[in-house]
């Protein structure tokens, strides 16, 4: 029997702590990183996405950073085998690779084998002029009416989710709360979570909001509206790009967009949370408190270990 590949997942909430463990783990078990992370593909969005520095990238090798422009679009599925063209080439350099990202529904398709329902871009560019003509409202209570547990996970601002889940209802004939066809990864994956107290990590979140604003959020937002990268497209959708721009069009005051950008990421944790109640027995949770690294560096050599002895040609 030859053994399967193996990888680590580091899954847990926006603000956790994520990235800076996968730096510690990386040297300790000659691991490369791999970001799940739907923004961090693309040049030029920098301080939103919380993108490792250039510094972190020269100390480990990261991969499906900086790959897109923020015009280009990329779909689930491409994205998914985006991911395993990565892990694939790790692997063949005895290295481990370590994925790293809070866009949960990419980390799903990676490590549940998760397949994305089928796109059809008459129905979508159809649904997309309606969404144009009618207004996010009436998508959105179009969703309610007729899938009411997607409609239940979708902000309904969000009108690029709604029209896809419109979409994928209308060339299926199922809602796309139903849609959860998988097929095994080629990788055992060793998950490790990270959990805080709700209050601890929310104010985590508005340090790191505040952080990003010092750091020049509204400078780089404002150069990505100048190239022409405009904030109808689905790159600038991420959380703070969207309401800098606002801002910087004169929408919001500065404040006002500080604040929405607290209040939208509230709520991508807890849709996070529900994702991570319905996988929770398969994760191994940490609490990210000083020197808890180790203890997340004894679990893996254990979980590793074990791996390797199953795998094991008992002849």
């Amino acid at each position: 029997m030859t053994s399967r590949p193996k990888a680590v997942a580091i899954l847990g909430a926006t603000a956790t702590g994520k990235s800076a463990l996968a730096l510690v783990l990386a040297p300790e078990f000659s691991g490369e990183i791999v970001s799940v992370d739907s923004r961090q593909i693309y040049r030029g969005m920098d301080i939103g996405t919380a993108k490792p520095t250039a510094a972190e990238r020269a100390q480990v090798r990261h991969h499906l950073i900086d790959v897109a422009d923020p015009d280009e679009t990329w779909s689930l599925a491409q994205y998914q085998r985006a991911v395993h063209g990565a892990l694939e080439e790790i692997v063949t350099r005895a290295k481990l690779p370590i994925l790293v990202g809070g866009t949960g529904q990419h980390m799903r398709a990676v490590v549940e084998g998760w397949r994305p329902p089928p796109r059809d871009p008459a129905v979508r560019a159809r649904l997309e002029e309606e969404a144009r003509r009618l207004g996010p409202e009436a998508m959105a209570q179009r969703l309610a009416d007729l899938d009411p547990d997607s409609a239940a996970r979708i902000d309904p601002r969000n009108t690029r989710r709604v029209v896809r889940a419109l979409e994928i209802l209308e060339t299926t004939g199922r809602p796309a709360s139903a849609q959860r066809r998988s097929e095994a990864p080629p990788f055992d994956i060793m998950r490790v979570g990270l959990a805080l107290p709700r209050d601890e990590l929310y104010a985590r979140i508005d340090d790191r909001i505040d952080r990003m604003i010092q750091a020049g959020l509204e400078e780089e937002v404002r150069g990505l509206l100048q190239r022409g990268f405009a904030r109808s497209l689905p790159s600038m959708s991420a959380i703070g790009y969207g309401e800098i721009a606002a801002h910087l069009e004169g929408e919001l005051s500065l404040e006002e967009a500080v604040e929405r950008m607290r209040r939208a990421t509230r709520r991508l944790v807890r849709t996070q949370a529900n994702w991570f109640r319905s996988a929770d027995a398969s994760i191994a949770w940490f609490t990210p408190t000083p020197g808890y690294e180790s203890g997340v560096v004894g679990f893996l050599h254990d979980a590793l270990n074990a791996a390797d002895a199953s795998s094991a040609d008992p002849l």
